[in-house]
Protein backbone atom coordinates (compact mmCIF):
# COMPACT_ATOMS: atom_id res chain seq x y z
CA UNK A 1 0.00 0.00 0.00
CA UNK A 2 1.51 3.18 -0.88
CA UNK A 3 1.97 6.26 1.35
CA UNK A 4 -0.83 8.51 -0.46
CA UNK A 5 -2.70 5.12 -0.53
CA UNK A 6 -2.78 5.18 3.41
CA UNK A 7 -3.47 8.80 3.69
CA UNK A 8 -6.56 8.28 1.74
CA UNK A 9 -7.92 5.46 3.63
CA UNK A 10 -7.23 7.31 7.18
CA UNK A 11 -8.92 9.99 5.63
CA UNK A 12 -12.37 7.83 4.74
CA UNK A 13 -12.09 6.35 8.26
CA UNK A 14 -11.91 9.77 10.17
CA UNK A 15 -14.71 11.28 8.18
CA UNK A 16 -16.92 8.00 8.35
CA UNK A 17 -16.19 7.59 12.40
CA UNK A 18 -17.08 11.42 12.55
CA UNK A 19 -20.56 10.71 10.86
CA UNK A 20 -21.61 8.02 12.77
CA UNK A 21 -20.10 9.28 16.23
CA UNK A 22 -21.61 12.38 15.89
CA UNK A 23 -24.81 10.96 14.89
CA UNK A 24 -25.99 10.87 18.45
CA UNK A 25 -25.55 14.47 19.02
CA UNK A 26 -27.81 14.97 15.81
CA UNK A 27 -30.69 12.22 16.73
CA UNK A 28 -30.91 14.25 20.39
CA UNK A 29 -31.39 17.25 18.40
CA UNK A 30 -33.83 15.49 16.25
CA UNK A 31 -36.02 14.51 18.81
CA UNK A 32 -36.57 17.80 20.52
CA UNK A 33 -38.95 18.48 18.37
CA UNK A 34 -39.59 15.09 16.50
CA UNK A 35 -41.22 12.35 17.49
CA UNK A 36 -38.58 9.00 16.55
CA UNK A 37 -41.24 7.33 14.29
CA UNK A 38 -41.24 10.96 11.82
CA UNK A 39 -37.17 11.23 12.77
CA UNK A 40 -36.61 7.72 11.70
CA UNK A 41 -38.88 7.68 8.25
CA UNK A 42 -37.20 11.01 7.23
CA UNK A 43 -33.70 9.69 7.45
CA UNK A 44 -34.80 6.74 5.23
CA UNK A 45 -36.53 8.20 2.30
CA UNK A 46 -33.97 10.78 2.51
CA UNK A 47 -31.23 8.38 2.34
CA UNK A 48 -32.96 5.96 0.18
CA UNK A 49 -33.27 8.55 -2.53
CA UNK A 50 -29.56 10.00 -2.38
CA UNK A 51 -28.01 6.35 -2.92
CA UNK A 52 -30.66 5.55 -5.53
CA UNK A 53 -29.41 8.38 -7.88
CA UNK A 54 -25.62 6.87 -7.00
CA UNK A 55 -26.87 3.35 -7.88
CA UNK A 56 -28.53 4.59 -11.16
CA UNK A 57 -25.64 6.86 -12.14
CA UNK A 58 -23.50 3.82 -12.07
CA UNK A 59 -25.40 2.17 -14.38
CA UNK A 60 -26.96 -0.39 -12.12
CA UNK A 61 -30.74 -1.31 -11.54
CA UNK A 62 -32.89 -2.71 -8.36
CA UNK A 63 -33.15 -6.56 -8.50
CA UNK A 64 -36.67 -7.72 -10.15
CA UNK A 65 -39.52 -8.08 -7.88
CA UNK A 66 -40.40 -10.98 -6.37
CA UNK A 67 -39.22 -13.54 -3.48
CA UNK A 68 -35.30 -12.19 -4.19
CA UNK A 69 -36.40 -9.58 -2.35
CA UNK A 70 -37.42 -10.76 0.86
CA UNK A 71 -33.85 -10.85 2.53
CA UNK A 72 -33.96 -7.29 1.74
CA UNK A 73 -36.84 -7.17 3.48
CA UNK A 74 -35.44 -9.27 6.56
CA UNK A 75 -32.17 -6.35 6.79
CA UNK A 76 -34.96 -3.70 6.33
CA UNK A 77 -36.37 -4.25 9.61
CA UNK A 78 -33.61 -5.70 11.50
CA UNK A 79 -31.16 -3.24 10.47
CA UNK A 80 -32.66 -0.01 9.74
CA UNK A 81 -36.58 0.05 10.80
CA UNK A 82 -36.10 -1.37 14.37
CA UNK A 83 -32.64 0.22 15.41
CA UNK A 84 -33.35 3.79 13.68
CA UNK A 85 -36.70 3.75 15.75
CA UNK A 86 -36.11 2.19 19.41
CA UNK A 87 -32.56 4.26 19.24
CA UNK A 88 -34.21 7.69 18.73
CA UNK A 89 -36.86 7.33 21.28
CA UNK A 90 -34.08 5.90 23.84
CA UNK A 91 -32.27 9.51 22.54
CA UNK A 92 -35.78 11.00 24.01
CA UNK A 93 -34.55 10.60 27.79
CA UNK A 94 -31.15 9.74 28.10
CA UNK A 95 -27.96 11.37 27.11
CA UNK A 96 -26.21 11.38 23.17
CA UNK A 97 -22.46 10.32 25.02
CA UNK A 98 -24.34 7.51 26.51
CA UNK A 99 -26.27 6.30 23.66
CA UNK A 100 -23.10 6.17 21.77
CA UNK A 101 -20.88 4.31 24.72
CA UNK A 102 -24.40 1.69 24.54
CA UNK A 103 -23.57 0.93 20.89
CA UNK A 104 -20.43 0.00 21.32
CA UNK A 105 -21.57 -3.05 22.74
CA UNK A 106 -22.75 -4.12 19.09
CA UNK A 107 -19.02 -5.54 17.95
CA UNK A 108 -18.94 -7.77 20.39
CA UNK A 109 -22.77 -8.77 20.15
CA UNK A 110 -21.61 -9.58 16.75
CA UNK A 111 -18.70 -11.93 18.03
CA UNK A 112 -21.43 -13.92 19.91
CA UNK A 113 -23.93 -14.40 17.28
CA UNK A 114 -21.01 -15.44 14.76
CA UNK A 115 -20.16 -18.16 16.45
CA UNK A 116 -23.53 -19.58 16.04
CA UNK A 117 -24.52 -18.56 12.72
CA UNK A 118 -20.85 -17.72 10.72
CA UNK A 119 -18.42 -20.63 9.53
CA UNK A 120 -15.08 -20.07 10.59
CA UNK A 121 -15.68 -17.48 13.44
CA UNK A 122 -16.03 -19.49 16.62
CA UNK A 123 -15.91 -18.61 19.87
CA UNK A 124 -12.36 -18.29 21.13
CA UNK A 125 -10.52 -17.71 24.83
CA UNK A 126 -9.77 -14.05 24.20
CA UNK A 127 -12.75 -13.34 22.24
CA UNK A 128 -15.07 -14.77 25.35
CA UNK A 129 -12.70 -12.70 27.72
CA UNK A 130 -13.54 -9.31 25.48
CA UNK A 131 -17.31 -10.21 25.69
CA UNK A 132 -17.47 -10.48 29.42
CA UNK A 133 -15.53 -7.32 29.41
CA UNK A 134 -17.95 -5.42 27.35
CA UNK A 135 -21.05 -7.23 29.12
CA UNK A 136 -19.17 -5.57 32.57
CA UNK A 137 -19.06 -2.15 30.66
CA UNK A 138 -22.82 -2.31 29.74
CA UNK A 139 -23.30 -3.25 34.01
CA UNK A 140 -21.62 -0.88 34.85
CA UNK A 141 -23.57 1.80 32.73
CA UNK A 142 -26.63 0.32 33.34
CA UNK A 143 -26.23 0.11 37.46
CA UNK A 144 -26.83 -2.90 39.48
CA UNK A 145 -30.52 -2.31 39.13
CA UNK A 146 -30.74 -2.62 35.57
CA UNK A 147 -29.72 -6.43 36.86
CA UNK A 148 -32.08 -6.59 40.37
CA UNK A 149 -34.95 -5.01 38.24
CA UNK A 150 -34.89 -2.82 41.51
CA UNK A 151 -33.87 1.31 42.18
CA UNK A 152 -33.53 3.96 39.89
CA UNK A 153 -35.39 5.33 37.30
CA UNK A 154 -37.51 3.01 35.30
CA UNK A 155 -37.76 4.92 32.24
CA UNK A 156 -34.11 5.55 32.00
CA UNK A 157 -32.93 2.13 32.21
CA UNK A 158 -36.05 1.53 29.81
CA UNK A 159 -34.48 4.40 27.13
CA UNK A 160 -30.43 2.41 27.46
CA UNK A 161 -32.05 -0.64 27.12
CA UNK A 162 -33.56 0.26 23.80
CA UNK A 163 -30.61 1.88 22.63
CA UNK A 164 -29.14 -1.20 23.92
CA UNK A 165 -31.37 -3.34 21.92
CA UNK A 166 -30.96 -1.30 18.62
CA UNK A 167 -27.06 -2.11 19.28
CA UNK A 168 -27.62 -5.95 19.40
CA UNK A 169 -30.47 -5.19 15.87
CA UNK A 170 -26.84 -3.70 14.13
CA UNK A 171 -24.81 -7.12 15.21
CA UNK A 172 -27.55 -9.30 14.00
CA UNK A 173 -27.95 -7.41 11.10
CA UNK A 174 -23.85 -7.33 10.45
CA UNK A 175 -24.33 -11.38 10.18
CA UNK A 176 -27.24 -11.77 7.90
CA UNK A 177 -25.58 -9.08 5.78
CA UNK A 178 -22.41 -11.89 5.54
CA UNK A 179 -24.96 -14.98 4.74
CA UNK A 180 -27.52 -13.14 2.92
CA UNK A 181 -26.39 -10.51 0.52
CA UNK A 182 -24.80 -12.02 -2.79
CA UNK A 183 -25.26 -8.82 -5.03
CA UNK A 184 -23.59 -5.48 -5.48
CA UNK A 185 -23.40 -3.88 -2.11
CA UNK A 186 -24.37 -0.40 -3.54
CA UNK A 187 -27.62 -2.16 -5.16
CA UNK A 188 -27.96 -4.12 -1.53
CA UNK A 189 -27.92 -0.84 0.28
CA UNK A 190 -30.15 1.13 -1.77
CA UNK A 191 -32.80 -1.62 -2.06
CA UNK A 192 -32.68 -2.29 1.73
CA UNK A 193 -33.67 1.59 2.74
CA UNK A 194 -35.98 2.08 -0.07
CA UNK A 195 -38.03 -1.25 1.53
CA UNK A 196 -36.90 0.20 4.87
CA UNK A 197 -38.67 3.59 3.91
CA UNK A 198 -42.08 1.71 2.75
CA UNK A 199 -42.06 0.14 6.34
CA UNK A 200 -41.66 3.24 8.31
CA UNK A 201 -43.33 5.90 6.12
CA UNK A 202 -47.19 4.32 7.73
CA UNK A 203 -46.07 4.09 10.65
CA UNK A 204 -44.44 7.59 10.70
CA UNK A 205 -48.34 8.56 9.61
CA UNK A 206 -50.23 6.70 12.46
CA UNK A 207 -48.47 7.10 15.16
CA UNK A 208 -47.14 10.90 14.91
CA UNK A 209 -49.55 12.43 12.31
CA UNK A 210 -46.44 14.43 10.93
CA UNK A 211 -48.60 17.15 9.37
CA UNK A 212 -49.93 18.39 12.44
CA UNK A 213 -45.82 18.56 13.75
CA UNK A 214 -44.10 21.84 14.28
CA UNK A 215 -40.28 20.81 14.01
CA UNK A 216 -38.09 23.43 14.81
CA UNK A 217 -35.04 24.65 12.27
CA UNK A 218 -32.17 22.91 14.63
CA UNK A 219 -34.20 19.24 14.84
CA UNK A 220 -35.14 19.77 10.95
CA UNK A 221 -31.42 20.48 9.81
CA UNK A 222 -30.04 17.87 12.32
CA UNK A 223 -32.71 15.32 10.67
CA UNK A 224 -31.62 16.04 7.20
CA UNK A 225 -28.60 15.66 7.68
CA UNK A 226 -28.58 11.96 9.49
CA UNK A 227 -30.50 11.06 6.25
CA UNK A 228 -27.44 12.40 4.17
CA UNK A 229 -24.32 11.98 6.03
CA UNK A 230 -24.82 9.02 8.39
CA UNK A 231 -27.70 7.27 6.39
CA UNK A 232 -26.56 7.83 2.58
CA UNK A 233 -23.36 9.33 2.92
CA UNK A 234 -21.97 6.78 5.37
CA UNK A 235 -22.83 3.85 3.09
CA UNK A 236 -20.97 4.85 0.42
CA UNK A 237 -17.72 5.31 2.10
CA UNK A 238 -18.09 1.93 4.09
CA UNK A 239 -17.59 -0.12 1.46
CA UNK A 240 -15.08 2.56 -0.30
CA UNK A 241 -13.14 1.43 2.68
CA UNK A 242 -13.63 -2.03 3.30
CA UNK A 243 -12.60 -2.35 -0.93
CA UNK A 244 -9.83 -0.19 -0.07
CA UNK A 245 -8.22 -0.84 3.14
CA UNK A 246 -9.89 -4.38 4.34
CA UNK A 247 -12.40 -5.43 7.23
CA UNK A 248 -9.66 -5.40 9.47
CA UNK A 249 -8.91 -1.66 8.92
CA UNK A 250 -12.27 -1.10 8.90
CA UNK A 251 -13.09 -2.44 12.63
CA UNK A 252 -11.09 1.01 13.86
CA UNK A 253 -14.55 2.47 13.56
CA UNK A 254 -15.68 0.41 16.25
CA UNK A 255 -12.82 2.15 18.82
CA UNK A 256 -13.63 5.48 17.47
CA UNK A 257 -17.13 6.00 17.13
CA UNK A 258 -18.25 5.81 20.69
CA UNK A 259 -15.25 8.11 21.82
CA UNK A 260 -15.98 10.69 18.88
CA UNK A 261 -20.33 10.41 20.60
CA UNK A 262 -18.73 10.98 24.31
CA UNK A 263 -16.75 13.90 22.59
CA UNK A 264 -19.62 15.58 20.87
CA UNK A 265 -22.22 15.53 23.59
CA UNK A 266 -19.31 16.75 26.34
CA UNK A 267 -18.33 19.50 23.91
CA UNK A 268 -20.83 20.32 21.89
CA UNK A 269 -24.74 19.31 23.97
CA UNK A 270 -22.83 20.27 26.86
CA UNK A 271 -23.67 17.00 28.46
CA UNK A 272 -21.92 15.37 31.65
CA UNK A 273 -21.87 11.49 31.44
CA UNK A 274 -19.70 11.18 34.77
CA UNK A 275 -17.20 8.96 35.45
CA UNK A 276 -19.61 5.45 35.51
CA UNK A 277 -20.06 6.33 31.68
CA UNK A 278 -16.12 6.85 31.01
CA UNK A 279 -15.46 3.65 33.19
CA UNK A 280 -18.36 1.23 30.72
CA UNK A 281 -16.25 2.93 27.66
CA UNK A 282 -13.18 1.69 29.20
CA UNK A 283 -14.58 -1.80 29.94
CA UNK A 284 -16.28 -2.06 26.00
CA UNK A 285 -13.43 -0.81 24.21
CA UNK A 286 -11.12 -3.51 26.27
CA UNK A 287 -12.95 -5.97 25.84
CA UNK A 288 -13.12 -4.76 21.76
CA UNK A 289 -9.40 -4.87 21.96
CA UNK A 290 -9.19 -8.48 23.22
CA UNK A 291 -11.74 -9.93 21.24
CA UNK A 292 -10.06 -9.16 18.31
CA UNK A 293 -6.27 -10.27 19.52
CA UNK A 294 -6.78 -13.80 18.61
CA UNK A 295 -7.66 -12.60 14.93
CA UNK A 296 -4.44 -10.41 14.88
CA UNK A 297 -2.76 -12.96 15.57
CA UNK A 298 -3.36 -15.52 13.17
CA UNK A 299 -6.48 -17.77 12.03
CA UNK A 300 -9.50 -17.96 14.39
Amino acid sequence: MTSAHRIRDWALLAALTAMWGTSFMFIKLGVATVPPATLAASRLVIGAVILYVVMRSRGLKLPKPGRGWLPFAALAVIGNNVPFYVISWGQQYIDSALAGILMAMMPLATLLLAHFYVAGERMTAYRALGFSLGFAGIVVLMGPAALAGLGGSLLMLTAQAAVLGGALCYAANSVLVRRLVVTDFLVASTTVLIVSSVVSLPLAIVLDRPWELAPGMGSTAAIVWLGVGPTALATLLYFTLVASAGPTFMSLVNYLTPVVALLAGVTLLGEQPGTTAVAGLGFILLGIALSRRRRAAGPA
